[in-house]
């Protein structure tokens, strides 16, 4: 017979002593302070239940509406109805908890993603006059880091990387929690919230087919799925372009023209062609920035007419803005227009017959490039088909850095004449040059020395800590604009007196802008012509420009003629006797 022991009843005394044994645990349990608030605090509880639910609605509704352009970001922008936000309600409420709740993981991600991607739209915007390019633009964000370090100090760039990359992960993380949070209060109020979705969509679809507006914002919004459409559209039109343009490249006039027929007019001239950074048209024309830009180049023009140089400029337009330079040189060495990372790839990857290419073809000339904006390798030398290049490491530069800008002009064109120009040669010399200090953000700005004071750049210690400092311009539109026109003229001025004192009878200076300045300081909707002067002794040089309609000196009228940055080559080729041969 067995015996059922769960039952058995203990003595009086045996059963209080079990019922006084504690059991068995490692140690007290540990009570939070805020553990039970919600059944001690319920009112409380409950409101800011209701304010996190509100919150991550706003968040959503937020990022659905966000717009990609600077000048859309308006507070009637985020009262819109998203369609997308419909839609999204209508399938949380159907689905299942745990398909819903992938589905709101993923869905807050891609949103996440979304917002981001349009924040990168703005900021594209601002600094390069377009959107940014998911597939061709992630390299830049390494030059972007060495450009923050060189104007905010390392501790600064890395700082500021930190906060950007906590910003991203936040962004992700609570767009993700915030749609999770909504899909469940759908799942829990079912009911209501198929009536609200029915409301909605019959309320956006009126408001549609009305297109109501509210101070000129339509009510009705599909904002998120015409950016995504827009998206795919400019990937497919990248990858496209990048196989247009691979044709488009082999494609030369001069490249098969024999080298005894390029170029002959221009025999035995000394060429410069220099790029001075950010040179736009607005700073010729801007009320801020003109008057002491203009001031300088009527100077300059004095300087040149006493020393027997004479000058015509017009106006090219660049095929970037902002930014990317290299775009504008490689647009203007080639003759073609590239105004894509791809393209420049591509490009420089091929054999395309550029200006300093064409000037080393003829056998005529040695060519040279004076880049102390070049602080690492540069295989693109090969391409332009410049024998020697002297990089910021080639200079003898002794020297502070003003923010990004490694040297002053000024000294960059001294060492050129120590290293280079000044030294006996076979034949005259092509040189491209690329000055630098007046990239932004225009602080500190160097100061013209003595030049006899020059010596290896150690005399700007003083000058570059007396300086601005550069975050007090970049958060401000009008010193941006000020400092950016002090810059333009240190540069021209800089370029004018080298060439006074060391140009000859034979010196030929095509000098110009590579792209204007950032919208800052450009201003928003700007133009992006930027001015191109060509200054020479022997009259027969702008003689074979007459027919150019260019404007006498270095002042470009404001209605004088507008090229493509792009079709320059062709026509320089053709003025100075090259034959075209494709």
């Amino acid at each position: 017979m067995s015996i059922n022991t769960s039952s058995r009843q203990l003595p009086d005394e045996d059963r209080a002593t079990a019922d006084d044994v504690p059991p068995a645990t490692s140690g007290p349990r540990r009570r939070w302070p805020w553990h039970g608030w919600r059944d001690r605090h319920p009112g409380a509880a409950r409101n800011l239940t209701w304010t996190i639910n509100l919150l991550a609605a706003a968040l959503v509704i937020a990022a659905l509406n966000l717009p990609n352009v600077p000048g859309a970001l308006r507070l009637s922008q985020f009262t819109r109805i998203p369609v997308e936000a419909i839609f999204g309600t209508a399938v949380m409420i159907v689905l299942p908890r745990r398909p819903r709740l992938v589905v709101a993981v993923l869905a807050g991600l891609s949103l996440g993603v979304m917002a981001i991607l349009s924040l990168l739209d703005i900021g594209f915007q601002q600094y390069l006059g377009r959107g940014f390019d998911v597939i061709l633009d992630w390299s830049l964000f390494a030059d972007t880091q060495a450009y923050l370090k060189d104007t905010l100090g390392e501790k600064g760039a890395i700082g500021a990387t930190v906060a950007v990359l906590a910003l991203v992960v936040a962004l992700l993380v609570l767009m993700a929690l915030s749609v999770v949070r909504l899909s469940n209060l759908l799942a829990r109020h079912s009911v209501r919230a198929t009536r609200s979705t029915l409301v909605l969509g019959t309320v956006w679809i009126t408001c549609t087919a009305l297109s109501v507006q509210v101070a000129g914002v339509p009510i009705a919004s599909d904002r998120t799925a015409a950016l995504v459409q827009q998206r795919v559209e400019r990937v497919r039109k990248t990858l496209h372009d990048e196989a247009e343009f691979a044709k488009v490249a082999k494609k030369d006039a001069f490249a098969k023209t024999p080298p005894d027929q390029l170029l002959t007019d221009l025999r035995g001239k000394d060429m410069m062609i220099t790029f001075i950074e950010s040179y736009g048209r607005s700073a010729i024309e801007d009320p801020i920035m003109a008057p002491g830009v203009d001031a300088t180049l009527t100077e300059s023009n004095e300087k040149l007419r006493k020393a027997g140089f004479a000058a015509e400029s017009g106006w090219l337009t660049s095929a970037t803005y902002g930014g990317s330079s290299w775009l504008g040189h490689s647009t203007f060495m080639s003759g073609l227009w590239i105004n894509s990372q791809g393209r420049y790839r591509t490009v420089t990857s091929g054999e395309h017959l550029t200006l300093s290419g064409a000037f080393k073809k003829t056998g005529a000339w040695d060519t040279v490039g004076v880049m102390p904006g070049v602080q690492m390798a540069w295989p693109e030398s090969k391409f332009y088909d410049i024998d020697k290049v002297y990089d910021s490491s080639e200079l003898g530069y002794k020297g502070p850095k003003f923010s990004w800008s490694t040297m002053p002009d000024q000294y960059a064109l001294t060492a050129f004449e120590r290293l280079v120009h000044g030294k006996k040669h076979d034949k005259p010399l092509m040189s491209t040059i690329i000055l630098t200090s007046s990239h932004q953000p225009w602080a500190p700005i160097p100061e013209t020395v003595p030049q006899d004071q020059v010596g290896d750049g150690s005399i700007y210690n003083a000058i570059q800590k007396a300086g601005k400092d550069p975050a007090d311009i970049l958060t401000d539109a009008t010193k941006s604009k000020e400092e950016y026109g002090k810059s333009i003229q240190y540069s021209v001025t800089s370029l004018i007196d080298y060439l006074v004192k060391y140009g000859n009878d034979d010196t030929v200076l095509v000098f110009l802008g590579d792209h204007q300045p950032i919208s800052r300081v450009s201003g928003n909707n700007a133009s992006r012509d930027v001015p191109v002067s060509i200054v020479a002794k022997d009259p027969k040089v702008l003689d074979k420009i007459a027919d150019w309609g260019w404007t006498d000196g270095l002042q470009p009228e404001h209605n004088a003629p507008v090229w493509k940055m792009s079709d320059f080559r062709d026509r320089f080729l053709t003025a100075y006797g090259s034959t075209p041969n494709p």
